[in-house]
């Protein structure tokens, strides 16, 4: 029995016995047999009206798995959820069913269960093409290096499976050899001459080489007139190259084609916000929200443009900062005149006038950090560049010791400089390694050391051949491989600007910009292959990290056996010891570093001098414990040297700023030694801790304030301390004198 009923909405309602189906805005007519083929066919040729009729029709079949097909193409998914479970408990060996309903499952941004499906199917049939299918697009959500492997099984599988050769397309392209990618579009369109997906590969990598019209989107158009999906995977693509205004075109002719493509309207909201246009990014978020589309990305990313509240912007002629008001006080001095100095710094290193300003954005929290980097591939966990958008954890957000948030500035804000000087056209690697190489140019100390990983990728001969090494970020085929390819990276900058001289990476940046590739930069920069370039370059970095590479393992069993030493107080085996292999390992200052221990021993033992210098090496080596490096100020100090405190301390403001202790020691330090500037700053950075001791604080800015005549400041600060403590004779004497 089937009646027709009309909802509140103005919607058809279809109710066959305990079925009930809502289709808004379609004249229903009765059930009958509906193929799934036919429905498909409909969508595929663009004939959307038409194939939300077929698909209803679907979703009152009495089979419950062509009911489940009917409902998730009406996108109602929670509905087609049930009719697939249904589908199953009638047929509970069915592999198609499993594979169709983990499809929804990842569709519908829930990839944990998608892939249990996929695997049951295949525990069921082991040689199921769809099946594998569906695990190489788990994989390729998240950039993993099975994706390739899967995809590649799914087409041996099925050799007539069209889809599999899009999906190897697709990850070629990622993976910036659109030659391979191009080679399995044509194998899809060999399949399937209508394959819609391959095509929008051709036509991508046309648009990618600056060509302004794609004859395959013509093509496309002729079979499917509203196909936005292809301009949409245009959008991944020029993003994916940090091409982020294109990409926004791109998701912008997707939606012009069809507005209700919400994985288009989401990462359209997506990189608006990411380029700072949060009033239409919301907008954009909103509408797929409100449809319904609530993937990590859309929810995550409203959440934070509505944490927005809690920031406060500061602008200045070239920088716009965003801060948390909670920790606004304390940071601007430090970040604002840091982000300066670098723009300044590379104003000249690059020869290039930024377009407009920088907009630097400082995450206390590190889950609305990383809501910025979602989706994004290769990326290091710290900061992210969008243009001339900066984002990064604030030095709040990561414990104290673990981040230095000067260094990753200036890594970000190289990207800028590159990305504007290239017109966003240049290789991952170039541009993480020269930001990388930027690091450690702007001070020793800063950037990252030589870790474990490193070692064991460079003694296993894991490194990449330079023509390759995007792989290395964009799909890493190892858990450490991005580490290891942003170390690489850096090391070949480093490497160029040592045998070639800086100039010549300035050269590659401009060759990037005339679209050359790696190979040909390489050659016309610095006359030779890029084969026989990495057969050099290999050579050097084996011979820089020979001596940690042949000793790593010795190194490690040693350090073992040295913290055991110290435990037990051997404190001389401790220092004879880790001399010897503190030295096969310099870049280790980790926690529980040679140099730690060392330093214990020689203070257990009395010998304040020899800690202190255990202290100084580490410091020099780029070790970040707030712990050692405010011990080692103090070793300073009592050893009468006390500008060399200052400056170990002022370090520290670069790493872990949060610490009110450091201010007021160095604050102390730097009036005693008539750096009234310095003074001034660290005292007011006590005061924005929000002290416990207010009259004390200050007091101290109000007697710096004093010193620098800046009589009337002072003033106001030694009244701030008599509110707080009215009897506080050090404010009283204070007012007195400055009232003369």
């Amino acid at each position: 029995m089937k009646i027709l009923a009309t909802d509140k909405h103005g919607c058809t309602r279809i109710r066959n016995l305990c079925l009930s189906v809502s289709i808004c805005g379609l004249i229903v007519f009765p059930l009958a047999a509906q193929k799934l083929d036919d429905c498909r066919t409909l969508r595929h040729h663009g004939k959307l009206p038409e194939a939300r009729t077929c698909f209803a029709r679907l979703a009152g079949a009495s089979d419950p798995y062509l009911r489940a097909e009917g409902l998730w193409s009406l996108e109602q998914y929670q509905e087609a959820n049930d009719q697939f479970r249904e589908a199953l408990k009638q047929h509970p060996k069915s592999v198609e069913i499993r594979v169709r309903w983990g499809r929804l499952f990842l569709e519908r941004f829930n990839k944990d269960e998608a892939k249990g499906l996929f695997e049951e199917a295949l525990e069921i049939k082991e040689n199921d093409a769809g099946a594998s299918l569906g695990l190489a697009l788990v994989a390729a959500e998240g950039f993993g290096s099975a994706a390739v492997h899967f995809a590649t099984r799914a087409a041996e599988l099925d050799p007539k499976m069209a889809e599999a050769h899009e999906l190897l397309a697709y990850l070629a392209l990622e993976d910036n050899t659109p030659e391979r990618a191009a080679k399995e579009a044509d194998n899809a369109l060999a399949i399937d001459a209508e394959s819609l997906d391959a095509m929008a590969i051709h036509a991508t990598i046309d648009w990618l080489d600056d060509k302004k019209e794609s004859p395959w989107m013509d093509r496309i158009l002729k079979i499917n007139p509203v196909y936005g999906e292809a301009y949409s995977t245009a959008g991944h693509f020029f993003v994916l190259n940090r091409r982020y205004r294109e990409g926004i075109t791109f998701y912008r002719k997707a939606l012009d084609l069809n507005p209700r493509l919400w994985e288009a309207r989401a990462q359209l909201g997506i990189q608006l916000m990411r380029l700072g246009e949060e009033q239409e990014a919301r907008a954009q978020l909103e509408q797929c929200y409100d449809s319904g589309y609530k993937n990590a990305e859309t929810v995550n990313t409203l959440r934070l443009l509505d944490s927005y509240k809690n920031f406060v912007t500061y602008e200045t002629s070239n920088t716009i900062l965003k801060l948390n008001k909670k920790e606004a006080e304390l940071l601007r001095p430090y970040i604002e005149s840091e982000l300066k100095r670098c723009i300044a710094t590379y104003e000249k290193k690059y020869q290039l006038k930024l377009k407009g300003p920088v907009q630097l954005e400082v995450y206390p929290d590190h889950e609305d950090f990383a809501v910025r980097t979602m989706g994004m591939p290769g990326l290091g966990a710290l900061g992210v560049t969008f243009g001339s958008v900066v984002a990064m954890d604030s030095p709040s957000g990561r414990p104290p010791g673990t981040f230095h948030w000067a260094s990753t500035m200036w890594h970000e804000l190289s990207h800028v400089f590159v990305l504007q000087a290239t017109n966003h056209r240049v290789p991952r690697w170039f541009t993480e390694g020269l930001a990388v190489y930027e690091e450690t140019a702007a001070s020793p100390d800063w950037g990252d050391r030589l870790d474990p990983e490193v070692v064991t990728a460079i003694h296993a001969k894991k490194l990449l051949p330079v023509a390759e090494l995007d792989r290395g970020f964009i799909r890493p085929s190892y858990p450490a491989q991005v580490v290891v390819s942003y170390y690489q990276a850096g090391k070949i900058c480093n490497y160029i600007a040592e045998k070639w001289g800086y100039g010549k990476l300035l050269d590659m940046i401009h060759s990037y910009a005339k679209l050359e590739s790696t190979p040909d930069a390489i050659r016309n920069n610095l006359g030779m292959s890029s084969e026989e370039f990495d057969k050099q370059f290999l050579a050097w970095i084996e011979a820089q990290t020979k001596n940690t590479v042949d000793h790593f393992d010795e190194w490690k069993k040693q350090l073992k056996i040295t913290v055991g030493d110290l435990r037990a107080k051997k404190y001389d085996d401790v220092i004879r010891e880790g001399a010897v292999i503190r030295d096969f390992y310099p870049d280790y200052v980790e926690p529980g570093s040679v140099y730690e221990l060392m330093a214990d021993a020689y203070e257990a033992k009395g010998d304040k001098t020899a800690a202190r210098k255990e202290l100084e090496t580490y410091s020099q080596e780029g070790g970040r414990s707030p712990l050692l490096i405010k011990r080692l100020a103090k070793y300073q100090e009592e050893a009468g040297d006390p500008k060399k405190a200052a400056a170990t301390l002022d370090r520290l403001n670069y790493i872990y700023p949060e610490d009110p202790e450091l201010h007021k020691r160095l604050g102390d330090l730097w009036l005693a030694q008539n750096n009234l500037p310095g003074a001034i700053r660290e005292y007011q950075a006590v005061l924005a801790t929000k002290p416990l001791d207010q009259a004390g604080a200050h007091f101290e800015l109000a007697n710096a304030l004093r010193k620098a005549n800046r009589i009337d400041d002072a003033r106001d600060q030694v009244l701030q301390s008599l509110e707080a403590a009215p009897g506080y004779k050090p404010a009283q004497r204070l007012l007195l004198e400055i009232s003369k």
